[in-house]
């Protein structure tokens, strides 16, 4: 399934397909002018990796895989841990350290919305390392029409 991010246009797409077709680490599939649409591949052993985002609220959904997510008030204080499979949801209050680690045997496929929008229209990062690059370097930024974006940032452990 090719995804599109027309910006904060309409849109309408089968995102459990889109989500399970995604081979890609991160890839943003709608940029609005409050939230955004992201599809995530997480390979299995990895994560998203532990992190907060001090403005950012998420919704996290499976839809394929199992994995555990862990969180908590600092990114050595992680008292909140649940497994979690297909159909599960995650809620991450602004302000959570948060990680998704994939505990299966095959890439844990999931999608994520971010409010307010929290990275650059349409960008693919095939790689965690290829979204670390593209953030040091300041490519993933929120797009021009975002009219909230979290300018409290974030922090990765």
């Amino acid at each position: 399934m090719e995804i599109h991010d027309n910006g904060p246009q309409r849109n309408a797409f089968d995102i459990e397909t889109a989500s399970r077709e995604n081979t890609n680490y991160r890839t943003v599939a709608w940029s609005g002018a409050h939230l955004q649409v992201v599809l995530m591949s997480i390979e299995p052993g990895s994560s998203i990796g532990l992190e907060v985002h001090y403005g950012t609220d998420q919704f996290i959904r499976l839809d394929a895989g199992q994995g555990r997510v862990v969180m908590g008030p600092s990114e050595k204080d992680l008292p909140f841990e649940q497994d979690i499979t297909d159909g599960w949801s995650v809620q991450v209050p602004a302000g959570t350290w948060h990680d998704i680690i994939n505990t299966g045997s095959e890439p844990l496929k999931l999608y994520t919305i971010y409010a307010p929008t929290h990275h650059a229209q349409g960008i693919v990062q095939e790689t965690a390392a290829d979204a670390e690059a593209d953030e040091e370097a300041g490519r993933d930024e929120p797009p021009a029409f975002a009219e909230e974006v979290d300018t409290k940032g974030e922090d990765k452990a």
